[in-house]
C-alpha cells in the first residue's frame, strides 16, 4: 500500500504530492499525520491519499517512520476544501491544510490534559489512627464524593493521598480534562418572536444562500438561536461567525446559556490549551456548534444543518495575510457539500451581497424595524467648521459637552467612537517637516502616552518619544489626529468624577480582556465607554443612551472605491448602539462635509436610498460588483530582486492586454501605498477585469507569475485593503 502525502513545510519547491510507502503493521487512514524522511531530514506531512499502486518505482520509494498521532486530524470534507482553496485562492496545499488543526498542535506544544481523581475504595475497612490526621480529613472529604488530585493535594499535600492508596483505602483513576474559556453564562432569556422574526425563520429552511437585512436591535441573535435550534432537534450541526473577538463574550453568553456545553469557542484570543481542547470537542463531536471568527470556518464539524455569518460586510472575513482567502467563499462551498443554508446577516450588507440578492442569486429577507418596536435613535449632524468659526477649537462639539452632561446627570451610559488608537496619529518637527517613521516599514508612527512609547501598528515595533527632531535639533514638535487614548484624557478633565473605559487593542490585549471591560461597562452608573470599531456592532446595552461619533469623516477620503461604504456602515452601526431599551437614544455625528451624501443616508438610516447611490456610482466608474479588481502583490527583503521580478512579470501579463482587449480595463505596476512592511519592499501590478472573461485571466495571470517567482506571490481578488 502507498500513501500520497503533502510535506508540512511552506516552501513552493515542496508543493506537490510525495508517494511513500505504508509499513505492513502500519494501521494508516486518509488525513492522517505523519513523520516521514525527506532527504536527510524527518518531515511532518497529511496523508491525502491511500492506494494500492504507485505512479513510481516502488523500489525508489521510502516507508513512513511513523503516525504523529492514531487519529484522523483532517476529516474529508477538509480535504475537498483544500482542493476548493487551492484553485480558487492560488495557494500552496500545506499553507491550507494548516488552517484546519490547530497551530500548537502542529508544532507539538500542546496535547490532551489528564488530571488524577480519588473516590473511597468500595467495601474498604478504613482502619486509620487517629494521630494521622490529614488521612483521616482526605477521607472525610471523600465521603461527599470523589475530588480531583489538584484539589485535594492543595488543601491536604500528596502525601496523605499515596499513604491512603497504598492502604487500599482510596482509588485513583487518570481522566481527561477540559480547558474551556471562561464564559458567564446568563439565564435563557426566551422571547416571543415578532412577525417579522418568525417570517424568517420559516423561509430559511433550503440549501441556498439568504441575505438577512435587519436594522439594529431587529433581533438577528435570536433568529440565528432558533434556526440552530432546529439544525441541533434534526441531530446536525452549525458554525456561526462574527468578525471580532471583541463580539464573542456576548453571543458566547447568550449560546452558552441556551446550549451549554455544544458550544465551542474558536478564535485567536483562547490559551493553546483551550483552543486545542475546544477544537477536539469539535473533532469528537462532543460539542456541535462553532462560535468564532474567521478560522472558525474551519470547525472539524461534519454533516452541518447550517452556516450563519454574522456582520458578513467587514472585511475582517477576508484574510490579508498568508494564506489569504475569502470567508464567504468557503462557507459557500461548505453550505453546498453539506447540503445546508448559508445565512448572511447585516444591518449594513456589503454593496456585492445586496447586488447578488438584488439579482437573486441570494433570498433576501428584511427585518425593517427593532425587535421591540421602538424608533431608531435620532442623529444630529454638527458642522465641526461652524463649531471653529465660534471659537470652539475643540475635539468636542458643545453639542456633544452639553449631551455627555445629560447622560451623567440621569446615571445612564454613552459610547464614543473614535477609530484611532493611541494618543496622537504622528509626531512631526514644525520647523523642518520631519515625521518619526518606523525603521521597519514605510508608515509614520504613532505616539501613545500612557507608555511614553511611539509604536509602530504593523510590525510592532517601538521607539522613544521625541524630545526634539533628530534633523534639526528643534524641540517645536507637532502632534498629529487624536486617537482614543487622548479622548479618554480630555473627557477625564471635563468629568472627573466619572468612570471613562476604553477598548482598543491596546486595552483587550490580554486574556479576557473584552469580557472585563463590557462586565464593567455593563455595571456601571453613569460611565462612557471610548473605543474603535470594537464597540460599534453586536453590543446590547440597555443604558447606552446617547453614542458620539467624533470623527465622522476620518475614513471617508482614503483613495479607495470602498470608502463611502465603510464610511456609512461604521456610523449606522455604532448609532445603533443607543436606545435599545426604553430609554431614548440620541447619536451626535461630528463632521467637516456634513452635506457629504453618505450622512444623508446614514442620519436617516436609509441603506436602500444609499446602495441606489453607491451602485450607480460604482457601475458608472467601472468598480465591482461589475467589475474584478485583482492586485499581484510581491514583496521581499531585497527591493532590486521584487522589483526585477515585478517587471519580468508585468511585461507578460501586458501582453494579455493585447490577447483580450477591453476585458483587461486597467493594467498598470506601481510602489504599493506603503512601500515597506516588516522590512519587505511592496510592488503590485493592480488590474480591473470585465466579469465575463475575469477567471480566466486570473488563472493566466497566476501561471506566470507562478513561473518566474521563487517566493510565493500574494494574489487578492478584489482586495479589502489596497494601501
Amino acid at each position: 500500500m502507498f500513501a500520497e502525502v503533502i510535506i508540512d513545510q511552506d516552501a513552493k519547491a515542496l508543493d506537490k504530492v510525495f508517494e511513500y510507502i505504508i509499513p505492513q503493521d502500519m494501521d494508516l487512514q486518509v488525513g492522517m499525520r505523519v513523520l516521514v524522511p525527506f532527504g536527510k531530514r524527518q518531515l511532518q506531512g497529511f496523508v491525502i491519499k491511500i492506494k494500492d499502486n504507485c505512479d513510481y518505482d516502488s523500489e525508489k520509494l521510502k516507508k513512513i517512520i511513523e503516525k504523529i498521532e492514531d487519529f484522523a486530524a483532517i476529516k474529508g470534507e477538509m480535504l475537498e476544501i483544500m482542493n476548493f482553496m487551492a484553485k480558487k485562492f492560488h495557494l500552496k496545499l500545506a499553507s491550507i491544510l494548516r488552517l484546519f488543526i490547530p497551530a500548537e498542535m502542529r508544532e507539538g506544544k500542546v496535547k490532551e490534559l489528564f488530571e488524577t481523581y480519588y473516590c473511597l475504595s468500595k467495601n474498604a475497612q478504613i482502619n486509620i489512627s487517629k494521630s494521622a490526621k490529614r488521612q483521616l480529613e482526605v477521607i472525610e472529604e471523600l465521603k461527599n464524593g470523589e475530588k480531583s488530585s489538584s484539589y485535594l493535594g492543595d488543601k491536604y499535600g500528596y502525601a496523605p493521598l499515596k499513604a491512603l492508596v497504598e492502604k487500599g483505602y482510596i482509588e485513583k483513576e487518570k481522566r481527561e480534562t477540559k480547558r474551556t474559556p471562561f464564559v458567564i453564562a446568563q439565564n435563557d432569556k426566551r422571547v416571543n418572536l415578532n412577525e417579522g422574526q418568525l417570517d424568517a425563520l420559516r423561509r430559511i429552511k433550503e440549501d441556498k444562500t439568504y441575505l438577512l437585512h435587519g436594522v439594529t436591535g431587529s433581533g438577528k441573535t435570536e433568529i440565528y438561536m432558533n434556526l440552530i435550534e432546529k439544525v441541533l432537534q434534526n441531530d446536525k450541526n452549525a458554525i456561526l461567525l462574527v468578525p471580532e473577538i471583541s463580539l464573542t463574550p456576548q453571543i458566547m453568553s447568550n449560546f452558552k446559556s441556551r446550549f451549554g456545553d455544544n458550544v465551542a469557542l474558536l478564535h485567536s484570543g483562547l490559551s493553546a490549551g483551550e483552543r486545542f481542547d475546544e477544537w477536539k470537542r469539535l473533532f469528537s463531536g462532543e460539542a456541535r456548534i462553532a462560535i468564532g471568527a474567521r478560522s472558525a470556518i474551519f470547525a472539524p464539524l461534519e454533516n452541518l444543518g447550517i452556516i450563519i455569518i454574522d456582520e458578513e460586510h467587514e472585511g475582517s472575513y477576508i484574510s490579508e495575510s498568508n494564506p489569504r482567502y475569502d470567508t464567504h467563499s468557503i462557507a459557500q462551498f461548505r453550505a453546498r457539500f453539506n447540503k445546508c443554508p448559508l445565512l448572511l446577516g447585516s444591518a449594513t450588507p456589503s454593496i456585492e451581497s445586496y447586488q447578488k440578492a438584488k439579482n437573486g442569486e441570494y433570498e433576501l429577507i428584511e427585518l425593517p424595524v427593532r425587535a421591540n418596536g421602538k424608533s431608531m435613535p435620532p442623529v444630529q449632524i454638527v458642522d465641526m467648521m461652524e463649531e471653529l468659526r465660534r471659537g470652539n477649537s475643540s475635539i468636542f462639539s458643545n453639542q456633544l459637552i452639553a449631551d455627555l452632561a445629560n447622560v451623567i446627570n440621569n446615571k445612564k451610559q454613552a459610547m464614543i467612537f473614535m477609530n484611532r488608537r493611541g494618543f496622537s496619529s504622528f509626531m512631526r518637527c514644525r520647523e523642518c517637516g520631519f515625521v518619526a517613521k518606523c525603521i521597519n516599514c514605510d508608515v509614520s508612527l504613532v505616539y501613545h502616552k500612557e507608555d511614553n512609547r511611539l509604536k509602530c501598528h504593523y510590525c510592532g515595533k517601538q521607539y522613544k518619544v521625541l524630545a526634539q527632531c533628530p534633523n534639526c535639533k528643534s524641540k517645536n514638535i507637532k502632534y498629529g489626529a487624536v486617537g482614543t487614548e487622548q479622548i479618554v484624557q480630555k473627557l477625564h478633565e471635563i468629568f472627573p468624577d466619572v468612570k471613562i473605559l476604553r477598548m482598543d487593542n491596546d486595552t483587550t490585549s490580554t486574556k479576557n480582556a473584552h469580557q472585563k471591560i463590557l462586565d464593567e461597562f455593563r455595571n456601571t452608573k453613569p460611565c462612557i465607554l471610548v473605543g474603535t470599531q470594537m464597540i460599534a456592532k453586536g453590543h446590547d446595552f440597555e443604558d447606552v443612551v446617547l453614542v458620539g461619533i467624533v470623527d465622522g469623516d476620518q475614513g471617508l477620503y482614503q483613495t479607495d472605491y470602498r470608502s463611502s461604504e465603510r464610511t456609512f456602515q461604521l456610523i449606522t452601526q455604532v448609532a445603533g448602539r443607543a436606545g435599545r431599551s426604553e430609554s431614548e437614544g440620541k447619536v451626535v455625528l461630528q463632521t467637516y462635509s456634513p452635506k457629504h451624501y453618505v450622512y444623508k443616508f446614514a442620519s436617516n438610516y436609509d441603506y436602500k436610498g444609499f446602495f441606489r447611490k453607491e451602485i450607480n456610482i460604482r457601475q458608472t466608474a467601472g468598480f465591482p460588483p461589475f467589475t474584478r479588481l485583482l492586485r499581484i502583490l510581491f514583496s521581499d527583503f531585497d527591493e532590486n530582486h521584487v522589483r526585477d521580478l515585478l517587471k519580468v512579470c508585468y511585461n507578460e501579463i501586458a501582453m494579455l492586454k493585447e490577447e483580450y482587449g477591453d476585458q483587461i480595463i486597467y493594467l498598470d505596476a506601481m510602489k504599493s501605498p506603503i512601500k515597506r512592511l516588516q522590512d519587505k519592499y511592496r510592488y503590485q501590478i493592480m488590474m480591473r477585469l470585465k466579469l465575463e472573461k475575469a477567471d480566466e485571466i486570473e488563472n493566466k495571470c497566476f501561471e506566470i507569475v507562478n513561473s518566474a517567482s521563487k517566493n510565493w506571490v500574494f494574489f487578492e481578488v478584489n482586495p479589502q485593503n489596497l494601501s
